[in-house]
């Protein structure tokens, strides 16, 4: 048994909304970048950020000082979290 279903295929757009959405697209994308650098300055310049970055450098000397181990760690890590995250079946 066929049915037909009737289809409308709209050939273009009102006018005027192509236009409108592009000159907002900028407006948006420049809004979201200001709070976006704005919440990152203040987070580097809170406690909490300033704690995150001397966290960053003592790890980065760490893993220059001791690459085998550091290599070793993560790998343990990676194994550890792969075992807890994996699919069961």
């Amino acid at each position: 048994m066929e049915q037909e279903v009737p289809v409308t295929i709209h050939g273009s757009k009102p006018k005027g909304f192509a236009e409108e959405h592009q000159c907002e697209t900028p407006k948006r994308r420049l809004e979201i970048k200001e709070t976006l650098v704005e919440t990152f300055s203040n987070f580097k310049e809170s406690e909490f950020g300033t704690l995150m970055l001397k966290g960053a450098e003592k790890t980065t000397e760490y893993i220059k000082k001791n690459p085998g181990q550091a290599m070793l760690f993560s790998a343990g890590a990676g194994a550890f979290l792969g075992l807890l995250l994996k699919k069961r079946r």
